[in-house]
């Protein structure tokens, strides 16, 4: 049997590009991710399914959307959004994300404890020893090194699946749910679902992607590859979301237990679905939490320095990009080090920068939408109208519920 070689080196283009788009999809399913995917599964059941099968399209697109504006223009985001849009409209941007990804990051070393706890390790144990690991990946190694060590902690995120699996669902109703949408008119839901558009198309995961498709050096030339890479990224991960909400609505929902943390589902699983959901939810949180720790930091220096024009790419030395790395190092230490130094119930922080991040969807969005329809900027690759309209309608759909939430606070 001869081996059919154009097919084999194909295979081994597409293995080569793939990992921006997994990548930044994956780390979406964070501790805060699996915290609110948690909370709507436990406080509402089945009910927002729909919502997370509908966010699948808009998630395709806008990371679509980016890779396709890394690969033509060879900018990331913020440079883009800094050049077409001005250095105020930047710094509005670039404050709003930095201010929600702080309080992320911190949230991925809480991840880190609470799952090692799970496995009565200590944080004053975990914690310092992954941020160390983390940084050093970062520090000492190069994007490929990098891109390896996060595509394989995506792997854990399968744990969730299983999970599912064992709580043995009705999936009848499942699919009811899916197809059939439910809003409840109160605050609590609102919010929670802006939580949920928020973490699930989060604005730092758009900014990472758009970078590491430009560090990673991909052109239009082999961009089909990378089309595969953003559509996979977005329907695996949402597909992790829709597991999480359906194990904890089978098991948590039904007995009538709310939640305060992701470690609080796995511990709350034990007695009800038995020992394995306990170890795979915890072991997924763990996973989910380091991936995020690591790749949450460097979206942001990646977004900061694009921003105001300094050098940056792990493919460079410390000395050739001082700033992008000081930044990742000093955004690892205010992480690691606010979860090992002091006490913090950070249910609220996670799910009020959900909540921010799902308020910054639509601004970020509007921003990615002019660019890509640019046509001095995209030529022959702007939008076709079927992009625009899922584009649009996710943005609009946002910004009702955000005036929806408003209302419902202040009556």
């Amino acid at each position: 049997m001869r081996l059919d070689k154009g097919r084999f080196k194909n295979v081994l283009l597409i293995l080569n590009i793939i990992g921006p788009g997994l990548i930044a999809a994956a780390a979406g399913d964070d501790a805060g991710g699996i915290t609110t995917y948690a909370s709507v599964g436990a406080s509402y059941g089945y009910k927002m399914l729909w919502g997370i099968f509908l966010m699948t399209f808009s998630l395709c697109v806008a990371q679509e959307m980016c890779a396709r504006m890394g690969a033509v223009t060879g900018k990331g985001l913020a440079s883009l959004i800094r050049e077409q849009f001005g250095v105020k409209w930047t710094f509005f941007a670039m404050l709003t994300l930095m201010i929600a990804n702080i309080t992320l990051i911190i949230s991925e070393f809480a991840g880190i404890a609470a799952s090692m706890e799970l496995f009565h390790i200590s944080k004053y144990i975990s914690v310092p020893i992954i941020a160390v690991i983390i940084w050093l990946i970062i520090i000492k190694g190069n994007y490929s090194s990098a891109e390896k060590f996060f595509l394989a902690l995506s792997i854990t995120l399968l744990s969730y699946i299983a999970a599912a699996f064992i709580v043995r669902p009705g999936w009848g109703d499942v699919l009811k749910n899916m197809t059939m949408p439910t809003i409840e008119m109160n605050r609590h839901f609102i919010q929670l679902f802006i939580g949920m558009a928020g973490t699930t198309i989060a604005p730092w995961m758009q900014f990472f992607l758009q970078s590491s498709v430009v560090d990673k050096g991909i052109t239009i030339k082999h961009y089909k590859y990378e089309r595969l890479d953003a559509y996979t990224g977005a329907i695996l991960a949402n597909l992790i979301a829709f597991f999480i909400i359906v194990t904890t609505a089978v098991t948590l929902h039904t007995a009538g237990i709310t939640i305060n943390t992701a470690a609080d589902a796995a511990l709350s699983l034990k007695p009800l679905a038995g020992e394995y959901a306990y170890i795979l939810f915890g072991a997924g949180l763990f996973g989910a939490s380091v991936m995020s720790a690591s790749v949450l930091p460097l979206s942001t220096s990646y977004v900061i320095c694009e921003a105001f024009g300094w050098e940056s790419g792990l493919d460079n030395e410390f000395y050739e990009a001082p700033i992008f790395y000081s930044l990742y190092t000093a955004l690892i230490i205010i992480g690691a080090g606010v979860i090992t130094l002091f006490k913090v119930n950070l249910i609220d922080v996670m799910l009020i920068s959900q909540v921010v991040n799902g308020i910054l969807v639509p601004i970020i969005l509007i921003f990615i939408i002019k660019l890509i329809n640019n046509k001095e900027l995209m030529g022959d690759y702007i939008n076709s109208k079927p992009f625009n309209i899922i584009a649009w309608l996710t943005t609009i759909f946002i910004i009702l519920l955000t005036v929806l939430l408003l209302y419902f606070t202040l009556s």
